[in-house]
């Protein structure tokens, strides 16, 4: 097993390559595990068994490349902070709001903060397939004052009326927006044991007028950033700002789900501990850290080191060594690499992988084969250098089959921004302490 654990804050990867739910309630001792059902999934409430797996195949990976143009970046590192879009993620969760509590789904998204579910009355609301919720019916809503701190953490994306509340407007990359009340509410999460999981006062956004392009299957969004309004820093007092995820295969056959647990259920431990820091940047919403390089090939045959390279465009650094050079989101499908680094990468694996390439049909990805599976190939073992820890990945992490007789390397070039995406995190438990915690 292998953890990435940070040094003030704390991330974990622990290779779990057939996690069950009792061994994922096994370490579930105090706060809670509920699950993540990825939105292509036979659990989501948007799944259409008419496409076939290759069709949603090329669906989530074309979403991969809108979500890294939605990460909009300033050429100016001084406003970076304004110019920063949040983006949907890939995974929904069911919560429930209010008292008594109404169920809802919202998409976990570890690149946004901001908490916000559709709300009537409608000045504009997009379908959805649950009904729509109604604060006027809770007892436990209420809507945040001018002053608050959660209205001042809004800075420019809040207003102010004349009977002192706090109205919000969130613009996203591709024109779709929400806007509404801020307000707090008590949120109740269902548990992976059975039991329920209630936390008043969370402050969230209640949506009149939303539109573009959300989908049905979502109320809204849990913002799982690092900035003070997302759920997990809001959860800090009952959660100590811990969470922890781990996702499957996204090809996983059979009805099974992913699992995300917050406080003391998200702690982590085991043999081969290794550790690396999450750098802290502006913005405060996103997950940096510090991608020394890659190497393909192991111990036991002649290794490449392809270390990360960026071009002068990035906007992040045009030092190549800098800390906190690449972004961990969960939201992301693709693992992004400045197009140099992702050049020699190719280079290495097609020198050491004996196979027939051939196109990716979506037209997304650049090295691809003729193959059943990944396994057919012999796919050599790539590992990633983070500051300090190397984490092993699997063909499963690295490749992954797009249509039939045809697996492709699950990584694409993209200079102005780096992600670590989740298919390189599949198959990983994968933790954050924001408070700075250690596991033993």
């Amino acid at each position: 097993m292998a953890i990435l654990r940070f040094s003030s804050f704390l991330i974990c990867l622990i290779a779990a390559f057939s996690i069950s739910s009792s061994q994922l309630a096994a370490i579930n001792h105090e706060g809670f595990t509920t699950n993540l059902i990825h939105r292509d999934s036979p659990l989501s409430p948007s799944y259409n068994p008419s496409l076939t797996k290759w069709d949603r195949v090329q669906t989530t990976l074309h979403r991969s490349m809108t979500r890294m143009n939605l990460f909009r970046l300033s050429s100016s590192p001084d406003d970076f902070q304004s110019h920063v879009i949040p983006a949907m993620g890939e995974h929904i969760m069911e919560v429930s709001l209010g008292t008594p509590p109404v169920s809802q789904l919202a998409i976990a998204d570890t690149g946004s903060d901001l908490i916000w579910i559709q709300c009537q009355p409608c000045v504009q609301c997009y379908h959805q397939k649950l009904p729509i919720f109604d604060p006027r019916k809770s007892s436990s809503y209420k809507v945040e004052s001018c002053d608050s701190d959660a209205c001042q953490e809004l800075s420019s994306r809040s207003t102010c009326t004349q009977r002192n509340t706090c109205k919000y407007s969130y613009a996203y990359g591709d024109q779709s927006q929400t806007e509404g009340d801020l307000a707090t509410e008590t949120l109740t999460f269902g548990t992976t044991k059975g039991s329920k999981a209630s936390f008043p006062k969370v402050s969230l956004g209640c949506g009149h007028n939303n539109q573009g392009t959300f989908r049905e299957d979502g109320s809204g969004l849990i913002g799982l950033g690092g900035g003070p309004l997302s759920l997990v820093s809001q959860l800090t007092s009952s959660a100590g700002g811990k969470f922890s995820y781990c996702l499957i295969p996204f090809l996983q056959e059979g009805n099974f789900s992913s699992k995300i647990s917050f406080g003391q259920a998200a702690e982590v431990s085991g043999r081969g501990v290794v550790s690396t820091p999450l750098v802290k940047k502006s913005p405060d919403t996103f997950y940096f850290l510090t991608l020394e390089g890659l190497t393909v090939g192991d111990d036991n045959e002649t290794s490449t080191f392809v270390s990360f390279k960026r071009s002068s465009t990035n906007d992040f650094s045009r030092d190549q060594t800098e800390e906190g050079n690449i972004i961990i989101d969960s939201g992301t499908t693709l693992t992004m690499l400045p197009s140099d680094m992702f050049s020699e990468l190719n280079s290495a694996l097609a020198e050491k992988i004996q196979g027939t390439q051939v196109d990716d049909p979506s037209g997304v990805l650049q090295l691809c084969y003729q193959s059943n599976g990944a396994k057919d190939l012999n796919i050599p073992t790539i590992t990633a250098q983070f500051s300090g820890a190397k984490i092993e990945l699997n063909p499963v992490n690295t490749f992954i089959q797009v249509a039939e007789e045809v697996v492709c390397l699950a990584m694409v070039p993209a200079d102005q921004i780096a992600i670590w995406g989740n298919i390189a995190q599949s198959n990983f438990l994968v933790g954050y302490d924001l408070e700075g915690g250690k596991i033993d």
